[in-house]
């Protein structure tokens, strides 16, 4: 194999790069994830995570843990309701809509990002993830890289790879290209206890989740398994909305306000999504990769996830891709096709530079549906022809 004797880094620990770091124990490689959290309980955990039969799912099988996932996923929590701008249901899921079938392309079975961080986190041999490693440069050494660490240890690795998310620091040792803004903001927030603390809204959810359209722009909402209501305003806006808005990020009342001034079409049965909510709340300038991106593959270098292709999250493909970005890169650097590593990368470069650029495409274009004046109906017929 040509992994024999040599020294993995994975730079981040999310779903690409553990999925990654399994993969490769099975095979036999020595593999160290460095991950820059403190310890695996200090991340709060966003929004749940729908798994895809041919990417997400297909990792997990081959990792040999669909079996876990099927204990630990939520049944239910991919139920979706689709509203319009007054609040009215255009389109509801119920549990004989919902048909476990892992399958069928059409299952898609949600799991709350912390408990699919455990699973992958479990999987692995004691001691394979560093917490507290926070990259902050490399450096050539020998055949290698020497990277350091904001805490101020260094690490030699014959190869490593970048699973460090949209914002990779290793990334640039690769490629200059940068990602291109895509004319949408996201304004994440978080209401704890949702049950309580916005009870309509979370009855609207049925246990799942919500879109809902109007006047070219969008709420979008999650349940999660611990009860809190994550939900997204999301909008078309400048780039660098989030420097010159005068919203102060920790006040409730401003964002209400913000809201009712930007979203005057909106019923008020909206605003019971403001009065309990955690701050800061977090604007979030949606980037995508160029889709025609290239460069030169290196002999011991590459990436994966967000920091080879970011892009917008609307195709549910972001955790898919790094997941299944793991699965065929696992299989590149083990497998007997490939005569050097180098080969090995190049080959799972172009694929997935090419994949994940249909995809890019696709949540592109999802986007401008989902912002467009006719969202509502847009989406209304996507769904009910999967219905």
């Amino acid at each position: 194999m040509k992994l024999n004797s040599k020294k993995i880094a994975i730079v981040g620990g999310g779903p690409g790069g553990l999925t990654l770091a399994r993969l490769l124990q099975l095979k036999g490689a020595n593999v160290t994830v460095y991950e820059r959290d403190f310890d695996k309980h200090a991340r709060v955990q966003g929004s749940p995570l729908d798994l895809h039969k041919d990417s997400g799912l297909a990792a997990l099988r081959v990792a040999n843990l669909l079996e876990e996932f099927k204990k630990a996923y939520r049944p239910g929590a991919d139920r979706l309701t689709i509203a319009n701008n007054k609040g009215q249901v255009i389109f509801s899921e119920d549990d004989t809509d919902i048909k476990e079938d892992f399958d069928s392309e059409y299952f898609r079975p949600e799991i709350d990002r912390g408990p699919l961080r455990m699973l992958l986190l479990d999987s692995l041999k004691p001691e394979t993830v560093v917490w507290d490693s926070h990259f902050v440069s490399m450096e050539k050494q020998n055949e290698g890289w020497l990277l350091h660490f904001k805490n101020g240890t260094s690490a030699y690795a014959d190869v490593v790879v970048a699973a460090d998310g949209a914002n990779s620091k290793i990334r640039p040792y690769i490629t200059d290209t940068k990602a291109f803004y895509s004319g949408i903001t996201m304004i994440e927030v978080n209401i704890p206890n949702a049950e309580k603390g916005s009870p309509n809204i979370y009855k609207l959810t049925n246990g799942g989740k919500i879109m809902a359209f109007g006047n070219s722009k969008c709420v979008l909402t999650g349940l999660k398994g611990n009860g809190d209501l994550g939900f997204y305003l999301s909008l078309k806006t400048d780039e660098n909305w989030a420097q010159v808005n005068s919203i102060d990020c920790n006040d409730k009342a401003h964002i209400l306000e913000w809201f009712k001034k930007t979203y005057p079409e909106w019923d008020k049965s909206w605003y019971e999504l403001f009065e309990n909510i955690a701050t800061p709340f977090i604007p979030r300038p949606i980037y995508c990769m160029p889709l025609n991106q290239n460069w030169e593959s290196l002999t011991n270098l590459t990436m994966l996830g967000d920091a080879a292709h970011v892009m917008p999250p609307f195709a549910g493909e972001g955790v898919n891709m790094a997941m299944l970005d793991a699965l065929e890169l696992s299989e590149c650097l083990t497998s007997d096709k490939n005569s050097t590593l180098q080969e090995a990368i190049t080959h799972y470069e172009t694929n997935m530079r090419k994949r994940a650029s249909v995809i890019a495409q696709e949540s592109l274009e999802n986007g401008e549906i989902m912002h467009s004046e006719n969202a509502l109906t847009e989406m209304l017929n996507m769904f009910s022809a999967f219905k």
